[in-house]
């Protein structure tokens, strides 16, 4: 398993933060076949070969991904992806 640990500051609103958020899993829903379900400010979504979670606050998102062996040797493409989804939604 590899994991990857992303935090980034933000300067929106909780609940722009979570609309946001929102946004970009139905973009990974639809791109990648993501599903996912909320549990309070924290989303947890998963596919085969992948499982993780987003947690947001007022001040920063947090994302924690579990990637499985099939997976790991794409780890620099998909950390490159996640940045760009950041950088769309959670500009700095």
């Amino acid at each position: 398993m590899s994991d990857i640990m992303i935090r980034r500051r933000h300067g929106k609103s909780l609940t722009e933060a979570r609309a946001s958020a929102e946004h970009m899993a139905a973009e990974l829903n639809e791109e990648f076949d993501l599903s996912y379900s909320w549990s309070g400010d924290v989303m947890r979504f998963k596919r085969p070969g992948v499982a993780g979670d987003l947690a947001v606050d007022e001040h920063e998102v947090a994302l924690n991904i579990r990637l499985g062996f099939l997976l790991f040797a794409l780890k620099p493409t998909i950390e490159r992806e996640i940045h760009r989804f950041f950088d769309e939604n959670f500009p700095v």
